[in-house]
């Protein structure tokens, strides 16, 4: 039985104005989402009447708690959970990498969203990572080289938004992050294993120094990690702002750092000093009685947007999390979304992005022909109207990456995908945080046979494209409802895809769409969690063509809000990982 709930959506992940939008969260949201009965047992779901945090780990899910207690917003809130999140969870996101945030405005029912995304050197060249023999190089030694960093830009972009919209001082969001890394936090049993894992990224001389112990052994889950370089880090940062990054004894070692060992980066002081995060009103477009709002490319949001209206011309909000059609429906939306995604999709500065062409609504509804109730061929790419002559892409993109939703009491909400790559990004160390590997997010064969280049191809100054998806959902009467966003490279826009089908479409809660079986179907290959969808479900999927395979993608990090009846904030947290949704 579906029981009909008001309800406000706010996805914790890593995640424009519209004109007519409402100003302020009311104590209920406008338009109805059916809610049905659990699909896990036993889920765990936060609930508060006013603030939440939903982050990957508890202590970082705290610190916003702390600043929010002392009257902060949800900015500065994201300041203090991602200044903790780079110190207990390093392997996927710090101050040495960048991110992508949705930000809601209950006061003027803007929503704008930040760019922080890193940018190749200004002399960094098509050849970026080639070798002498004029072909790529592997994608580790790729990753584990100078040439792998780019200006990280997390940091430049938290400060941009706590000035526009922080409610107290910047001195007191890094008291958490400096408490835990001078006194020590205990190492999770997630880190622990990316500690004693075989990431060649763990084994770098600087890891390595870092995760052993004075008897030789490497840190185990339950002990105490210190880390008195991250908090000297840290009180520079709250002491003199985010400069203290850009400039200075920090920049000048990490351009030191980026020069050592083979393939050298160009990276100078002068990139570091240049880089300026970007913001603007966020990309948002009418989804059933809602709208959705998402990144601008570089970020992979408009494919997300995409494959949601893409669903619409289908019956899924008629199915449910048991039917195998629903699943297929979901399998072969992502397909015909990858092929567009993969061709068109890089950094609006440098290339030209089809935007527009690719929501158009007749060439959405063109493209939804392609989803039917059992799997055809691999979908090759549309051409929607704008679209550039551009070469393929084959962009290896690995999920290192962490997502976080805040709700302060004032209603303003924050939805941030943030990330160093891949596992503690290339493995080197600066100032007691790792150095991001975005830079092999670019396309490393700069052209195709016939000479054209791809859109994701490499070019000084650009930022290279990425999943990261945040996303904040707005009733029909333009206020607050919802936020969803993952990790996961790029099976990060599936995980956000299933969420919002199992919210909006099924009826569930937030703690039970994000524990949703995991589906990635991406050209011929459809990866998923077996154990989850059973074996009967799975030989059904099968039956119909999803040949769902266990795969090597990260497993995803959800976190979400919902808003419902009265305007109660209910939180869920993927039971994948260490995350916790908490409230006020």
């Amino acid at each position: 039985m579906r029981l009909p709930v008001l309800a406000a959506l706010a996805v914790l992940t890593a995640c424009g104005g519209i004109a007519g939008c409402a100003t302020a969260m009311g104590p209920q949201a406008a338009a109805t989402v059916p809610r049905t009965a659990p699909a896990t047992a036993g889920a765990a779901a936060a609930y508060s009447p006013r603030g939440m945090v939903a982050s990957a780990n508890p202590l970082a899910t705290e610190a916003g708690l702390r600043v929010l207690r002392e009257g902060g917003s949800a900015v500065d809130a994201a300041v203090a959970v991602q200044a903790v999140l780079g110190l207990v969870e390093p392997q996927s996101s710090g101050l040495g990498g960048g991110s992508f945030m949705v930000f809601y405005d209950a006061k003027t029912g803007k929503v704008t969203a930040y760019d922080g995304r890193e940018t190749a050197p200004a002399g960094a060249t098509p050849a970026l990572f080639l070798g002498e023999d004029g072909k790529p190089v592997s994608f580790i030694s790729a990753v584990l080289s100078g040439r792998s960093t780019g200006v990280p830009g997390a940091v430049a972009m938290l400060a941009q938004a706590q000035k526009e919209h922080g409610a107290i001082g910047w001195d007191r969001l890094f008291l958490d992050a400096e408490k835990l890394a001078d006194q020590g936090f205990v190492v999770s049993p997630r880190l622990a294993s990316m500690i004693n894992g075989r990431s060649p990224q763990g084994q770098t001389p600087d890891a390595a120094a870092y995760f052993t112990k004075p008897d030789g052994q490497r840190y185990q889950a339950g002990e105490a990690l210190k880390n008195p370089a991250y908090a000297a880090t840290v009180r520079r940062l709250a002491a003199e702002g985010p400069s203290a990054l850009y400039e200075g004894p920090l920049a000048e070692a990490i351009v030191a750092k980026l020069h050592e060992g083979e393939r050298p980066s160009a990276m100078t002081l002068a990139d570091l000093k240049a880089y300026k995060p970007r913001s603007a009103d966020a990309l948002c477009r009418p989804w059933k009685v809602y709208s959705v709002c998402v990144p601008n490319p570089s970020s992979s949001g408009v494919s997300l947007l995409q494959a949601l209206l893409m669903l619409e011309h289908t019956d899924i909000s008629k199915r449910n999390q048991n039917d195998p059609i629903a699943w297929t429906q979901i399998a072969e939306a992502e397909r015909v979304m990858y092929a567009d995604r993969d061709r068109y999709v890089g950094d609006p500065g440098k290339v030209s992005v089809p935007v527009e062409g690719l929501l158009e609504p007749a060439y959405v509804k063109e493209r939804a022909k392609l989803i039917g109730e059992t799997a055809g061929p691999a979908p090759s790419f549309g051409l929607p109207k704008g679209a550039p002559k551009v070469g393929p892409d084959s962009t290896i993109e690995p999920g290192g990456t962490t997502h976080f939703v805040i709700v302060d009491a004032a209603g303003n909400v924050v939805s941030m995908t943030t990330t160093v790559e891949s596992i503690f990004g290339s493995g080197r160390m600066v100032g007691g945080f790792f150095l991001n590997n975005q830079l092999t997010d670019f396309n490393f064969a700069p052209i195709d046979k016939d000479g054209l280049p791809g859109a994701n191809a490499v070019a000084g100054g650009k930022r290279p494209r990425s999943s990261m998806s945040p996303v904040v959902v707005l009733d029909n009467k333009g206020k607050f409802l919802a936020a969803v966003g993952s990790p996961g490279g790029s099976a990060i826009l599936s995980y956000n895809l299933k969420a919002m089908v199992g919210v909006f479409d099924w009826g569930l809660s937030m703690q039970d769409a994000v524990a949703l079986p995991n589906l990635v179907a991406r050209g011929d290959t459809f990866s998923g969690e077996v154990n989850r969808f059973g074996p009967e479900l799975t030989a059904a999927l099968q039956a119909r063509g999803v040949m769902v395979k266990e795969g090597q993608n990260e497993n995803s990090g959800l976190h979400g809000v919902i808003v419902r009846a009265g305007g109660k904030l209910e939180g869920g947290a993927d039971p994948r990982r260490e995350g916790v949704a908490k409230g006020l």
